[in-house]
């Protein structure tokens, strides 16, 4: 077993969204598409934006991402958040994603980003997030 230090990093938070990556999902070069990607990323920090907000939320902005690696067809996709601020409307969830290939055990981190949320009403206006 491979000890844990800086050469073999693990992912930062709690895994929010595992799903594989089909053949239906990749771009002109063969490689799973980085739409796909981030709509994933997306559902995932929804799940817990919504949690927070305990109603409904819309993404407002999402920060600077830079892909490490491309994923292939058939890789396990996994995507870990955690909270890093909830303010008076508003919750900022911090997303990485790694994938491995079904019979690797070593998985590779692929990105990472900030996704901000707003929660809101029935009305779709941006309401107070209570606490």
């Amino acid at each position: 077993m491979k000890k844990l230090d800086e050469s073999y990093p693990e992912p930062k938070g709690d895994l929010q969204l595992r799903v594989l990556a089909q053949p239906s999902e990749v771009n002109s070069n063969g490689d799973i598409s980085g739409g796909w990607l981030v709509s994933q990323m997306d559902n995932a920090a929804s799940i817990v934006a919504s949690r927070i907000a305990k109603g409904r939320t819309a993404t407002m902005a999402i920060g600077d991402m830079s892909f490490m690696r491309p994923i292939r067809v058939g890789s396990v996709v996994c995507c870990y958040t955690h909270i890093a601020h909830v303010g008076k409307s508003s919750v900022r969830i911090a997303i990485e994603v790694w994938s491995r290939m079904p019979e690797d055990a070593e998985r590779s981190k692929v990105t990472e980003a900030e996704f901000v949320y707003v929660a809101i009403d029935e009305n779709r206006r941006i309401r107070s997030i209570e606490l």
